[in-house]
């Protein structure tokens, strides 16, 4: 049986590759996807996310709008990487015609969780805000979620918008605490730990053989990569939001710990840092589980499967 899962996006260049891979996926029932603000604006997102929908023909997939900011924060775009549309301009001039479905995200996302109890997974790859507001709505959710996955957070690395924040934590910090803080039993974070070790290069977009899913991510990534080799040296680009997903297909990919991790909320410095209490000092139970290991190649083989099957 196919599991259900709902897709929370922020959809930049990274997210519509992902949104392929769960839409191409044989294993998942893409209930919906919700999006909101992070890499772009609220209705960016929401344009990009159909435009990738009507790319590969899926119809059928309910999208629906959520939070156009973060919780009690600015926005804060990453138009550098993304571009000023978000996604490269790979898909520059195109419309969709596609009818968003009425509602908001956290009233969306609590409606099939508590009509399907302990059957709906959710994989958020933009930052928390949706779901916090869902959590705060309706906390019972935390108890009938199947699985929660977020792309997020940094413990034993760098960060990639300050020197220890990842982009999603730092972009509502406030909603990734609630998030954590809420109890959920089954959650687990994919951040910059293993999602900068899975390195689209030229040679995988080579290899995807659909004339329009090549030309979309090659056109898409191009200046994602060249960004990513002005940085880094190397000619890639980080699948960080695909990663995610790919952990919810095969759980396998990934070898994880179980920690105690917290978000930093109030700090000159370090504002949106993911602190892993390694000591136990606070004396908090464990509420996450960390990504730490990833075999990348092996992610990298299935996206670019997955994105070749008829």
């Amino acid at each position: 049986m196919k599991r259900k899962l709902i897709l929370d996006v922020d959809t930049g260049i990274d997210d519509a590759i992902g949104i392929l891979l769960a839409v191409k996926s044989e294993e998942l029932d893409l209930i919906g996807i919700t999006t909101g603000c992070g890499n772009v604006s609220l209705e960016a997102a929401t344009a990009n996310t159909c435009k990738v929908l009507d790319l590969i023909n899926a119809p059928s997939i309910p999208v629906v709008k959520g939070s156009a900011a973060p919780l009690k924060r600015q926005p804060h775009f990453e138009h550098k990487v993304h571009g000023t549309d978000g996604i490269g301009g790979a898909l520059q001039g195109v419309t969709s015609e596609r009818k968003i479905t009425p509602g908001d995200a956290a009233s969306f996302m609590i409606e099939k969780i508590m009509e399907n109890p302990g059957e709906v997974s959710i994989v958020c790859t933009g930052p928390l805000t949706n779901l916090a507001k869902a959590i705060q709505q309706q906390p019972a959710i935390v108890d009938h979620v199947k699985e929660v996955i977020y792309m997020g957070g940094a413990i034993n690395g760098i960060g990639n918008v300050t020197p220890v924040a990842e982009f999603n934590t730092f972009a509502d910090p406030e909603a990734a605490s609630i998030v954590l803080e809420a109890g959920v039993p089954n959650l687990t974070q994919v951040g910059l730990d293993v999602t900068k070790q899975a390195l689209l290069t030229e040679e995988h977009i080579e290899a995807i053989t659909e004339p329009a899913l090549h030309d979309f991510v090659k056109q898409s990534t191009a200046t994602y990569r060249k960004a990513f080799y002005e940085q880094n040296g190397i000619w890639a680009c980080a699948m960080h939001d695909p990663l995610a997903i790919g952990v919810f297909i095969d759980s396998t990919l990934v070898k994880k710990a179980a920690c105690s991790v917290g978000v930093e909320t109030s700090s000159t410095f370090c504002d949106g840092m993911t602190v892993w209490d390694r000591q136990g000092k606070w004396g908090k139970p464990v509420n996450v589980e960390v990504c730490m290991e990833v075999e990348a190649e092996r992610f990298l083989s299935l996206l670019v499967d997955v994105l070749n099957r008829s």
